[in-house]
């Protein structure tokens, strides 16, 4: 397949700021600064002062990011973490990591988030988390999803790793809950040139030991308080994620205009069930996921025109072969087990084109005729 419409374009992204990183990671190797250099400091803290919170943690990737604010939480044997049906495996593979026990719980039929009104039946006293992920660029209700939990000593761990950027009620995501976790995946809003990650929050405990954790558990060489383990955010992808981070407003702004491109665009295609932002919600279109019939077909037709569709996700989690021991089956989840079979992922980025959302949508409109 020769795709001439991608997904997502990382080369345009890397042309706009290649100059400041090479100037950045020849300092970095100058210094010869190759773990915990300044630029790391200097990352962490524009990162928390662009989320609204005290404190940033730079550490590997997504997955660890997730799996330390979770053990950072209480997260271990004998625990269960609430998580939603409809996400990336890393949710509840994180939980499994830290010792938990993932409780799946469906969606919402319009926007595709942890439904608040599943939420209650879900919640045993063996519940130490509830991971609500901000997915496809928004935030969900976590203000209802608290209000559920009321008094009960649960903490809510945000999943913020599609969501840089993103504002519900005027809050940005990754200062929800007691914690965050997002991923620097280069795919993401803000993506590094490999893998990183970090943990967000305001509680200084939760920061120290996350910090801890991710360095064997050491705040000082050879002195090692806890236990622990390696993740830390590598000093030549804080350069490249300090560098994006300056034009991340601009970025989502651009992917906002595309997502309204599409809107406009895709009116009158009663085939297509476009996306739905949810009240209160200021999204960044991480991606742009519609919903159609008979959608394998549309998308090999749309790779067959050099379109970069993809598919966000064609396997709910609690149905994959990692979770088959988990006892959860088919028409558990109904909600989410019927989007992953019509959801499709349309090209969605800063540096795409109105010429070329003109083709995608003629090419997806061609397939489903």
């Amino acid at each position: 397949m020769t795709t001439s419409i991608p997904l997502v374009d990382l080369r345009a992204q890397f042309d706009e700021i290649a100059e400041e990183v090479r100037t950045g990671m020849a300092d970095v190797l100058s210094a010869t600064a190759f773990i915990g250099g300044p630029q790391v400091a200097r990352f962490e803290s524009e990162y928390a002062a662009f989320v609204g919170v005290r404190h940033c943690v730079g550490v590997g990737n997504g997955t660890d990011a997730l799996e330390m604010a979770f053990r950072a939480v209480g997260v271990g044997p004998g625990t269960e973490v609430v998580v939603p049906a409809n996400t990336f495996i890393a949710t509840a593979e994180a939980v499994v990591r830290a010792g938990g026990t993932p409780v799946f719980v469906d969606v919402r039929q319009d926007t595709l988030l942890l439904d608040p009104e599943r939420l209650e039946d879900a919640l045993t006293p063996r519940t130490r988390a509830v991971a609500p992920v901000s997915l496809f660029g928004q935030v969900a209700e976590i203000e209802r999803i608290e209000e559920v939990i009321g008094a009960r000593p649960i903490a809510v761990v945000e999943d913020a790793a599609q969501s840089q950027g993103a504002e519900r009620l005027g809050r940005r995501s990754g200062a929800f809950g007691r914690v965050a976790a997002t991923s620097f995946y280069p795919g993401k809003n803000l993506g590094a040139a490999g893998d990183a990650g970090a943990v967000t929050t305001d509680d200084d405990d939760i920061a120290r030991a996350v910090r801890l954790m991710g360095a064997h558990g050491s705040e000082r060489k050879y002195d090692h308080e806890t236990f622990g383990f390696n993740s830390r955010l590598d000093t030549l992808q804080a350069v490249v994620l300090s560098a994006k981070l300056s034009r991340l407003k601009d970025w989502n702004a651009r992917r906002g205009e595309a997502a309204a491109r599409y809107d406009e665009l895709l009116t009158g295609i009663p085939e297509v069930r476009t996306p739905v932002t949810a009240d209160g919600n200021a999204h960044v279109w991480h991606l742009y996921v519609v919903r159609v019939p008979d959608r394998d077909r549309v998308l090999e037709a749309l790779h067959a025109a050099g379109v970069g569709a993809g598919i966000h996700y064609p396997v709910p989690v609690h149905l994959t072969g990692a979770f088959a021991g988990f006892g959860v089956g088919p028409g558990t989840h109904p909600v989410a087990e019927a989007a992953a079979d019509e959801i499709l992922s349309l090209p969605l980025h800063p540096h795409l084109t109105p010429a070329q959302q003109e083709r995608v949508v003629d090419v997806l409109s061609t397939a489903l005729r």
